[in-house]
């Protein structure tokens, strides 16, 4: 189950370009029910593998911004390390209900922000100021999101830099991805040097992930791609709300 599970998350990933540890985390604690501790550290060295084939393609094509990059680092790399310690506090109390709470927020926010922009697509032609040094301060709460959720990379870390710099949609989507595999690297680091990872689990994963990968590119060309994420984000919606309500009766 394990490995179909991964099979399909990859599948999603290369067809749509969702963040993998927004899909990974959900569907092993909802569907394969893995405890909270053990599914963030999993899901975030998932999304490490997964980007680890994505990001060199991104950087041989070009679409990488390291000034950029290199703003997103200095404060999302502090951030995951606060984001991974917060969580192994928790983890020793015992309480998830704080995990249940931001994962499902960076869920609804993730899918309810990729569901307006297809209804309302950004303009091309908006004039926007480059305030790309304020990057670094919003990537620390952001790694911190990652390194407590492994959720949170790819969606907030899209809206600031649609938001604050004037780059294209293709060099954003790609400093985003380096950016998302170097925190998933670090924070899955501190997750399984915790001992709250699964390695097991992990291997099963990455089987299924790199069949998913090969047929996911292999169709995407075939695929309605903006029709396919609109359904996904509809989905990760009510899983997102059901994270939500989960946090509340805890």
């Amino acid at each position: 189950m394990e490995i179909v599970a991964g099979f399909l998350i990859a599948v999603c990933i290369a067809l749509t370009g969702v963040g993998a540890g927004t899909i990974t985390a959900p569907i092993l604690i909802l569907f394969l029910h893995v405890p909270a501790g053990v599914a963030v550290g999993t899901a975030l060295a998932y999304a490490a593998i997964v980007k680890l084939i994505v990001a060199p393609t991104q950087m041989v094509r070009k679409l990488v911004n390291y000034r950029v990059l290199g703003y997103m680092l200095l404060g999302g790399l502090p951030g995951v390390i606060l984001g991974a310690l917060a969580f192994r506090k928790v983890a020793h109390q015992g309480n998830w209900s704080p995990v249940y709470w931001v994962l499902g927020g960076i869920i609804v926010f993730s899918s309810g922000w990729h569901i307006y922009r297809y209804f309302f697509p950004t303009k091309s032609d908006r004039v926007l100021a480059d305030r790309a040094p304020w990057i670094a301060w919003l990537m620390l709460p952001v790694g911190a999101e990652v390194g407590f959720s492994s959720s949170g990379a790819g969606a907030l870390g899209t809206v600031i830099l649609l938001s604050l710099t004037t780059l294209p949609a293709s060099i954003v989507v790609g400093t985003d991805l380096v950016f998302g595999f170097a925190v998933a690297v670090v924070g899955g680091g501190i997750h399984f040097l915790d001992g709250t990872g699964d390695p097991a689990l992990l291997l099963k994963l990455v089987i299924g992930g790199v069949l998913g990968a090969i047929v996911g590119v292999s169709i995407s060309p075939r695929i309605p791609q903006k029709q396919l994420k609109l359904a996904l984000s509809v989905w990760l919606l009510f899983l997102g709300i059901e994270f939500c309500f989960k946090a509340a009766r805890l």
